[in-house]
């Protein structure tokens, strides 16, 4: 008699807490494993900074507004969301773990084991582990062993990239969450559901770096054979872009805002000198006679030096790392800091490589307005709730023992539906 099949289709709801701005994306997975937005919500962020919650009762505002504004389009009520981390509490580490192998071959419970293994050895009280992703193993003296069930060996060992945030930041969020009558299924580092969105196998595989320029901060992940072996933060994005013009020109923080938008650019060109801009001064912008005309080549001036500064830290921490060589010739911008005129080019310039500037891969349902770099690390949240889940309901619905624990995203959507 044939298995009967669990049929896993239902909700999947994503909310990515920015500094700029917070999304929530309501989705439906199908029966054939694929996904449909149905709701999408977004909202200025209050009460939040680099990733993290300074205003409980502001951010709360705002992820009540971003999530109803979903619901409503949805015309659906969600309960758990898949929630991203980001700012200066992202912390990765790649660790080797050895096992001696309990039979005559590694089983799925010593890969398990050793994984539980690394785990341990890197959790505490101050950081919770986020991601652990293994990079390969060993199997005595076998290197490079891709995936050791079945072989024989005596001595197991895995090279693990495990990536961590602050516990109290994620508490924070958790505390906020529930006063908005909602709960995490997942938490997800913004880098790598970023990378999920925008880079393609070959890329992942080959070697590249993904670099998420946001407003509060600069996420990074970089991806070789075809996983996450690195992940940091720079804690600089768009937004001190526009407090340095705000304090240089002596203007408001939104006509600076509306000046990088309209005419920043990070690479000088020869006719900077006479393009004159009218640039409001701050406390007179409802006084014609207050306001100066500038040359556009000040902008330039005052945006190059820190977007310079943030591709030189990206730099300088890859290398530290010893990932330059592994990183590859490849970089992909995105976010919304990435779509500043001159930004590719400056970036080619800091880092010498080649570089690209990414949008993320359509999802059906998903409106052209909410498709842009700056909306990345949300899709990838959803892509990444997808594939987890329909990896679960396959190994479910298969003969086949299940490795390791059904994720937290399955476990509330089989208690939901």
């Amino acid at each position: 008699m044939a298995k009967k099949q669990r049929n896993f289709t239902g909700t999947i709801a994503a909310l990515d807490i920015g500094s700029a701005k917070v999304v929530c994306f309501i989705a439906r997975l199908e029966a054939d494993g694929s996904i449909k937005v149905t709701g999408i919500g977004h909202q200025l962020s209050k009460g939040i900074k680099s990733g993290h919650i300074v205003d409980i009762i502001e951010a709360e505002t705002s992820i009540v507004a971003a999530v109803h504004a979903a619901e409503q389009m949805a015309n659906e009520t969600i309960e758990s969301v898949v929630v991203n981390l980001s700012g200066v509490g992202i912390v990765s580490r790649n660790i080797t773990v050895e096992l001696s192998v309990s039979g005559d071959s590694v089983t799925e419970r010593d890969l398990a084991e050793i994984i539980s293994e690394g785990r341990a050895s890197v959790e505490n009280k101050e950081n919770e582990i986020v991601h652990c992703f293994a990079l390969g193993y060993t199997l005595d003296d076998v290197n490079n062993v891709r995936d050791p069930r079945g072989m024989s060996g005596s001595k197991l060992g895995a090279d693990l990239h495990i990536i961590t945030s602050s516990s109290k930041n994620i508490r924070n969020i958790s505390n906020c969450l529930a006063h908005c009558h909602l709960n995490a299924a997942e938490f997800i580092a913004a880098p790598y559901s970023a990378g999920i969105a925008c880079l393609e196998p070959d890329e992942m595989e080959l070697g590249v770096t993904l670099i998420d320029m946001g407003a509060g901060v600069t996420n990074i992940a970089v991806f070789a054979d075809g996983k996450n072996v690195f992940t940091d933060v720079v804690p600089i994005g768009g937004s001190h872009v526009t407090n340095d013009l705000a304090k240089g020109l002596s203007t408001s923080i939104s006509h600076a805002e509306r000046l990088k938008t309209l005419h920043g650019t990070a690479v000088p060109s020869s006719s900077d000198d006479q393009a004159m801009i009218d640039v409001p001064q701050l406390g007179e912008e409802d006084n014609e006679d207050g306001n100066n005309l500038i040359p556009r080549s000040m902008l330039v001036g005052i945006i190059r030096p820190r977007l310079e500064e943030i591709f030189e830290m990206i730099r300088s921490k890859i290398e530290v790392a010893g990932l330059d060589v592994i990183a590859g010739r490849r970089v992909v911008l995105t976010g919304g800091a990435s779509q500043l005129l001159g930004t590719r080019e400056l970036a080619t310039r800091v880092l010498g490589k080649q570089v690209r500037i990414a949008k993320p891969r359509l999802i059906n349902g998903l409106p052209d307005a909410v498709s842009g770099p700056a909306f990345s690390s949300s899709i990838g949240m959803l892509e990444y709730a997808r594939r987890k889940m329909w990896e679960d309901r396959k190994h479910l619905n298969s003969d086949k023992s299940f490795p390791f624990a059904i994720s937290k995203i399955t476990q509330w959507f089989k208690a939901n539906f």
